[in-house]
């Protein structure tokens, strides 16, 4: 049984492998082949953690990189007790240290680690980088009126005036969702960066699962004023994708949509995790719903000389 036989089977049994890294959302992100996973076990053949990863063949490079739509990726680890932080620490260490030594052959590892792996110094001592990123989640979303209450004054006003004035459609289909990202983005003078294949073989293998959901928000006269995709597992629903058409930008339907996606995954988990942005404006949005601020660690190493030369040289021509 080859160590991916052995990991589908592993993500039927643990529930608390994230979506990112469960087989079926490789399958659909990674066209189903360019994917594979390192699991470590302990002297006595019993497994103690796994590390999916994502092959990118690009411009002669083998590269282990993130693949699209996917938050993050990274180490899972079967849960078990310790003693002492000291035992906690050494088993972290033992399992690291496997994992880099199972790494195969490529030009370059980039991964996204979740924000539950807080130490990244087994990494560091075989020369990786770290870079710190972040997400905002809402807890204990079960207590709406909690969630209600933590939103900031301007939420809470873009809420009460979308409620007037739009309303929840479970029935957007995925291609007319797509169609909506295009059609906001090129009025922003933007293009979308994901084909409508990716998008339906992610929203077909979900929703199969039950394990994802379009919402938009429509007006008396049928127009979309924004739209999301929301995919869950066990644990934390996620924001995968939103849309907002910019005429509707202070319709308050933004937020509106964001509110019900959270009081319909409630049903299923206590997290929603906003999926984090590095971008200023989009920070301040998810901090204003009341989130609390999550680091997580990109994790990367160049191992090709090649691959560090051009590298090297693109920052170069940035810099002139």
């Amino acid at each position: 049984m080859t160590n991916k036989e052995k990991y589908i089977n592993l993500c039927h049994e643990e529930k608390s492998i994230p979506i990112f890294s469960q087989y079926w959302w490789l399958d659909a992100v990674c066209k189903g082949d360019n994917w594979d996973v390192i699991l470590v076990y302990d002297a006595k053949k019993n497994l103690l953690a796994s590390l999916p990863y994502y092959i990118n063949n690009k411009y002669g490079f083998k590269r282990i990189k993130m693949p699209q739509l996917t938050q993050k990726l990274g180490p899972w680890f079967k849960t078990r007790e310790f003693k002492s932080e000291n035992d906690r620490l050494s088993h972290e260490k033992n399992i690291f240290t496997q994992i880099i030594d199972q790494i195969p052959e490529v030009s370059e590892f980039d991964q996204h680690f979740n924000y539950d792996i807080h130490n990244w110094l087994p990494f560091y001592w075989k020369g990786f980088i770290q870079t710190t990123r972040y997400t905002y989640i809402l807890q204990n979303i079960k207590d709406y009126d909690l969630v209600y209450n933590s939103l900031d004054r301007s939420k809470k006003k873009n809420f009460r005036k979308a409620e007037k004035h739009v309303h929840v459609d479970y029935d957007l289909s995925v291609e007319e969702f797509y169609i909506n990202h295009v059609y906001t983005l090129g009025k922003q003078n933007q293009k979308i960066e994901y084909s409508m294949e990716l998008l339906k073989r992610i929203y077909f293998a979900a929703t199969k699962r039950n394990r994802g959901k379009i919402f938009c928000a429509r007006d008396s006269e049928n127009n979309i004023h924004a739209a999301i995709f929301v995919v869950w597992d066990d644990n934390s629903a996620y924001d995968l994708i939103s849309t907002i058409d910019p005429k509707y930008r202070n319709s308050g339907a933004a937020t509106f949509i964001v509110m019900e996606a959270i009081k319909y995954t409630a049903k299923y988990v206590n997290v929603f995790d906003f999926e984090g942005s590095m971008i200023e404006g989009v920070e301040r949005s998810f901090r204003k719903f009341g989130s609390k601020q999550m680091q997580y660690f990109k994790i990367t190493k160049v191992f090709s000389k090649r691959l560090k030369l051009v590298y090297f040289l693109q920052d170069l021509i940035k810099r002139i």
